[in-house]
């Protein structure tokens, strides 16, 4: 990402996430209830990562004792990816650390990939886990 996406929420954001949310949300659908439940876990774990990226921001400015990288990747492998995606762009804090956004865009490309094997009924998945075994 730019530096010039950081510090601002844009349209074009708004709808980049939109879009990458559309595997997720098909798939969570399939499930009883699974739209509710995983859209209400999803937005207080994505509350709870933007929280997060917050206090790290505000930690880094007072040169204090700060979250480790890894904590906040788990945050996001948990289900927070989109508060970061957010985060990210809002209070400009890991945007730019090439190394980072690596990690946060495999955590991305992993729940779409997730998403989207599910939707095919885990087809992808059945095939590599009888190819390990």
């Amino acid at each position: 990402m730019g530096q010039n996406e950081c510090g601002r929420i844009t349209l074009v954001n708004l709808l980049s996430l939109a879009v990458l949310l559309v595997l997720p949300v098909l798939a969570l659908r399939q499930f009883a209830g699974g739209l509710l439940w995983g859209s209400i876990y999803a937005v207080v774990m994505s509350g709870i990562t933007y929280l997060a990226y917050g206090w790290d921001k505000q930690q880094a400015r007072a040169k204090e004792w700060r979250m480790p990288e890894a904590k906040l990747h788990i945050m996001e492998l948990l289900g927070g990816w989109p508060g970061a995606f957010l985060a990210q762009r809002r209070l400009r804090h890991k945007c730019s650390k090439v190394s980072y956004q690596v990690v946060f865009w495999v955590i991305v490309l992993a729940y779409q990939l997730a998403a989207f094997d599910s939707l095919w009924d885990w087809k992808w998945t059945r095939v590599v886990w009888s190819r390990l075994y």
